[in-house]
C-alpha cells in the first residue's frame, strides 16, 4: 500500500492561565492569543511592550492522536516544524525533545491512536540565557540571547523588528502510514553535461521489520524519460539522463522551463512510497578570480555572467506562521516585476517555506541562501554544534531541488564582526563560529550539494590575508554610508559585489495611520519612534536630509522628502556601481520588505505598500538605464545595456534653467552590446554647469531619464510647481494626467493618501515644462475622488522646498 498522510491542523487547544483555548495549527502562541483576544495586536503602537510576557512563558498545546488508515505497519507523527524547545508527550510519557525551530521531527506512534498528545514548549529565553550561563557568554549586535538557540534570531527583535519571542507548532503536524519501506530522503543532483541532462537521485530509506533487506525497486522519471534501479538497504542512487532539455535561466536570460521529477519506491507492483517535485536542469558556478581589480564575485549560470539585480528578504512576518503561498506569491511577485532577478535570504531569519522556494523557481529569482546566523559569535560546543550538523544537512536536502537555489552563504556579517567589532578580546578564546562557515558547514555542502557553490560569509574577502569586507575581494556591505556619512560616498568605491547596502524611509502615510495613533503626529512622537528600531535612526535620517534639503516644516514634507531621499541614496550606488560592470557583478539592496509597519530600509512597507523607492528600483534595475556618472572627473553619460540585444539609438542631453530655458543642448548616438555599459564624454558647452543655482542637466533616451542639479536643492532656484490636473475616472481605476508648466522635481502622487487601499502605478517622476505624466490608481473601491483631494495627495521637491503646495 502506497504511504498515506494524515493532516492533524484541526482540534487543538492552548493552555492559558483562564483555560485552554482554540489554537492553530500550524500557528503559534501569538495568533492564538489574539484571536481569543487575550492580547493586544503588538504592531500597534507600543503594544510590542505589553505582550512581552509571553515570550517568557512555557506553553502546552493538546490533542487527541487520531485513528490512522487501517492496513499500515507503521504510523509516525511527524512535525515538520517545531518552535523551538518541545518535550512531545504521548499519554504523558515522553515521545522526545526538541531544541530547534529550522529541523523536522518524527515519532513511531504506531497503535497509538486515542492517545493524549501534548507539546509542551519551554521558554525560548530559559533554553538560551541557560546555555549561555553554561557556555559562556559570547559578543552580539543586539542585547538578546538569540546565538545560543537554534531559531529565527530576529524573533528576538533587530534594528527594523519588534521583539515577539514566538512558541508553537509553527509548521504542519501529520500522521504518516507506511509498510515495508519509505523514502526518509531525497536529494536530487541536477546537472548538465554538454547538451544532455543529469538527475542524480540519492535516496535514503527507512524500513519496517518486514522490508529488512526486501529487494526494492526505484525510479526515476522527468519528461517521459525514466530509469530504475534495486535497492537492498538504507540507501540507493538512481540516475537518469535526459537528452536536450530546456534549460533554466535567470529572469531577463531566458525562460524558467520546470519539469516534474518523480521517484517511485515499490514492492513488486506494489508502490510503497512516492516523491515529487519540479527541477530544472541549468549550471550554476561562481566566479572568484584574481584579477587586477581584486577578486571577483560573478555568478554565472549556464555559463553566462549575470550581473545580480538583487533584494535582500527578511521573514516576511514577525509572526512567519502567516505568511501564506499567496502571500509569497504576491511579495516576490512585486520583486521581480521591479527588475530583480536575485533575493538573498538573510542568516537572521529562516530557510523558508518550501512556496517561497516553488514561486522563485518559477519567476526566475536567484536565491542566495544564508545558513541562519547573523551579527553574534555563536558558540561551536555541543549541543549546539550538533543541531546545527543536523539543521545543515536537512535543509541543504530540502533545497536541493529548486533550480534557482544558486549559493549557500554561511553567515550575515560575522567574520566581519570578529575582525572590527571587538569580539576577539570578549572571546578570549572561546568559539565563535569559524569553524561553522569555514569548516562544517562546506563539508556539507561539498558532500550533500556539490552542484552549488558555497561562500562563507557576506561580506567575506575569500581569506584572512584580506579583511573580510574589502570591497576590492568578494562580496562587501556598506554600512558606514547610512550610519556616518552621505549617501554621495558610495561613488568613492567600485565594490566587486554591493551584497548589502542601504538608507531608511518610513512607511507609507496610510500604514503610519495604520499603526500609530499618535496625535500630533511627527517624526518623533511616541509611537514613530517606536516604530524606529534603529539606533539614532531618525537623528540619521534628519542628518541624512541636511545634506540635501531644508528643514521639513511640517511631518508630511518630512515623510515625503525622507522617502525621497532613501530612493535618490539607492540610485546613486546602483547606477554607479551598475556602470562599473563587470568589475562590480552585482548589488543587493537592503531590503525588499518589512515584517511589520516600522521605518526602514524596505522597499515595501510592512502592510504591503510600495514605497517611492520600489518604483525607484523598478528604473534601476530595468534592462536599460541611462544615468550621469562621472569618470576622472569628468562627468558622462552611462548608457548600461543589460539586455540580451544590443542597444543602439541616440542620447538628448540638455543644458536648462530653472524656468525651463535651454542654454545647451547635444546628441549622442551610442551603440552598446548585450550585456554591457557605454561611457560618453559629453560635448562641450553641457559638461560643466556654469550657473550651478539655476542650471540642470537632464539626458532622456527612449523614455530614459537622468536629471542632475549643479547644487544641492536646499540651495536650488526652485520655480513654484505649477500643475495641472486632468481625471479620468475608468472601468476599477482613475488615470491621473498632471502636466507642468514649470520644472518640477520628483513629482509623487500618494495613492494612499485618497484611500486606504488605494495604490499608484509609479512613484517619482521630475518633467520639464509642458510634460505630462499619468499615474493610475486603482483600489479606490468607487469612491468619489476631486481634484481638491488628489492635489493634496501630490508632493514635490519644489513645494517642500518652500514653494506654494501645487
Amino acid at each position: 500500500m502506497t504511504k498515506q498522510s494524515t493532516p492533524m491542523s484541526e482540534g487543538w487547544t492552548l493552555g492559558t492561565a483562564s483555560g485552554p483555548i482554540p489554537a492553530q495549527v500550524p500557528g503559534c502562541v501569538h495568533v492564538d492569543l489574539l484571536a481569543a483576544g487575550l492580547i493586544e495586536d503588538p504592531y500597534l503602537d507600543a503594544n510590542e511592550l505589553g505582550v512581552a510576557w509571553v515570550g517568557r512563558e512555557d506553553w502546552r498545546y493538546t490533542t487527541v492522536l487520531p485513528a490512522p488508515p487501517d492496513g499500515f505497519e507503521r504510523t509516525d507523527l511527524v512535525f515538520d516544524g517545531l518552535d523551538t524547545v518541545a518535550a512531545v508527550e504521548l499519554d504523558g510519557a515522553v515521545l522526545g525533545r526538541t531544541r530547534n525551530m529550522h529541523r523536522s521531527y518524527r515519532f513511531d506512534v504506531t497503535g497509538r491512536a486515542g492517545a493524549a498528545l501534548s507539546v509542551l514548549f519551554t521558554s525560548a529565553y530559559t533554553e538560551a540565557e541557560g546555555l549561555r550561563e553554561t557556555l559562556g557568554a559570547r559578543p552580539n549586535a543586539y542585547p538578546e540571547p538569540f546565538n545560543f538557540i537554534r531559531k529565527m534570531a530576529c524573533s528576538f527583535g533587530w534594528d527594523w523588528g519588534p521583539t515577539l519571542v514566538t512558541a508553537g507548532l509553527w509548521r504542519e503536524v501529520r500522521l504518516e502510514s507506511w509498510s515495508t519501506a519509505r523514502l526518509a530522503a531525497v536529494r536530487p543532483l541536477v546537472t548538465v553535461e554538454g547538451t544532455t541532462g543529469r538527475v542524480e537521485a540519492h535516496l535514503d530509506l527507512e524500513r519496517t521489520e518486514s522490508g529488512a533487506g526486501r529487494e526494492l525497486l526505484v525510479t526515476v522519471e522527468v519528461g517521459g524519460r525514466s530509469s530504475t534501479t534495486t535497492a537492498t538497504g538504507a540507501a540507493a542512487v538512481a540516475v537518469l539522463e535526459v537528452p536536450g532539455p530546456a534549460l533554466w535561466w535567470p529572469r531577463g536570460y531566458g525562460e524558467q522551463p520546470l519539469h516534474t521529477c518523480t521517484v517511485t519506491l515499490s514492492d513488486g507492483g506494489t508502490v510503497l512510497d512516492r516523491w515529487e517535485r519540479r527541477i530544472g536542469f541549468r549550471t550554476v558556478e561562481l566566479d572568484q578570480a584574481k584579477d587586477a581589480h581584486g577578486t571577483a564575485f560573478t555568478l554565472k549560470v549556464n555559463g553566462t555572467p549575470v550581473f545580480a539585480r538583487g533584494v535582500n528578504w527578511i521573514p516576511d512576518d514577525a509572526l512567519p506562521v502567516r505568511v501564506t503561498p499567496e502571500r509569497y506569491r504576491h511579495r516576490l511577485t512585486q520583486a521581480a516585476d521591479a527588475g530583480v532577478d536575485l533575493v538573498r535570504v538573510w542568516g537572521g531569519g529562516i530557510y523558508e517555506d518550501r512556496a517561497f522556494y516553488d514561486v522563485c523557481d518559477e519567476l526566475g529569482l536567484l536565491v542566495w541562501q544564508d545558513f541562519p546566523f547573523a551579527c553574534a559569535a555563536y558558540p561551536e560546543e555541543r549541543p549546539l554544534r550538533g543541531e546545527i550538523e543536523a539543521e545543515a544537512r536537512e535543509n541543504v536536502v530540502r533545497l536541493a531541488p529548486h533550480p534557482s537555489l544558486v549559493l549557500w552563504n554561511g553567515n550575515n556579517e560575522n567574520l566581519w564582526g570578529f575582525r572590527d567589532w571587538d569580539w576577539e578580546e570578549d572571546l578570549a578564546g572561546d568559539s565563535w563560529g569559524e569553524g561553522y562557515y569555514l569548516g562544517l558547514l562546506p563539508r556539507i555542502v561539498a558532500e550533500l550539494d556539490p552542484t552549488r557553490p558555497y561562500s562563507p560569509g557576506s561580506p567575506w574577502s575569500g581569506s584572512w590575508d584580506h579583511h573580510p569586507n574589502d570591497p576590492a575581494h568578494g562580496p562587501s556591505h556598506s554600512w558606514d554610508v547610512w550610519n556616518r556619512r552621505d549617501y554621495d560616498a558610495y561613488l568613492e568605491d567600485v565594490p566587486r559585489f554591493a551584497a548589502e547596502f542601504g538608507w531608511q524611509a518610513p512607511p507609507a502615510f496610510a500604514t503610519v495611520r495604520a499603526s500609530i495613533s499618535d496625535e500630533p503626529l511627527t517624526a518623533s512622537s511616541p509611537g514613530m519612534l517606536h516604530h524606529q528600531k534603529a539606533a539614532d535612526g531618525n537623528g540619521k535620517l534628519d542628518r541624512g536630509l541636511a545634506h540635501h534639503f531644508t528643514e521639513p516644516a511640517a511631518f508630511d514634507d518630512w515623510h515625503y522628502l525622507t522617502q525621497v531621499n532613501q530612493a535618490r541614496a539607492i540610485a546613486t550606488g546602483v547606477a554607479h556601481w551598475r556602470s562599473h560592470w563587470p568589475v562590480c557583478a552585482g548589488t543587493v539592496v537592503w531590503q525588499l520588505n518589512d515584517c511589520w509597519p516600522v521605518t526602514s530600509w524596505a522597499a515595501i512597507d510592512g502592510n504591503a505598500r510600495p514605497k517611492p523607492l520600489y518604483f525607484e528600483l523598478r528604473r534601476l534595475y530595468a534592462d536599460r538605464l541611462l544615468t550621469f556618472q562621472t569618470r576622472d572627473g569628468a562627468r558622462v553619460l552611462a548608457v548600461d545595456n543589460q539586455s540580451p540585444e544590443p542597444w543602439e539609438g541616440t542620447a538628448l542631453v540638455r543644458r536648462l534653467l530653472a524656468d525651463g530655458a535651454e542654454a545647451g543642448a547635444g546628441e549622442l548616438p551610442f551603440a552598446v552590446p548585450p550585456r554591457s555599459v557605454a561611457l560618453l564624454p559629453l560635448p562641450a558647452g553641457l559638461a560643466t554647469i556654469k550657473d550651478p543655482v539655476r542650471e540642470f542637466l537632464v539626458a532622456d533616451a527612449e523614455g530614459l531619464r537622468d536629471v542632475v542639479l549643479g547644487c544641492e536643492d536646499k540651495d536650488f532656484a526652485y520655480p513654484p510647481a505649477d500643475l495641472a490636473f486632468a481625471l479620468k475616472p475608468g472601468d476599477g481605476a482613475l488615470e491621473i494626467v498632471i502636466t507642468a508648466g514649470s520644472f518640477v522635481r520628483d513629482l509623487l502622487v500618494q495613492a494612499d493618501r485618497l484611500g486606504e487601499r488605494a495604490e499608484a502605478d509609479r512613484g517619482l517622476a521630475t518633467l520639464l515644462p509642458g510634460e505630462s505624466v499619468t499615474v493610475t490608481v486603482t483600489g479606490l473601491g468607487g469612491a468619489d475622488v476631486d481634484e481638491a483631494a488628489v492635489r493634496s495627495a501630490v508632493f514635490s521637491v519644489n513645494a517642500a522646498e518652500g514653494a506654494s503646495r501645487p
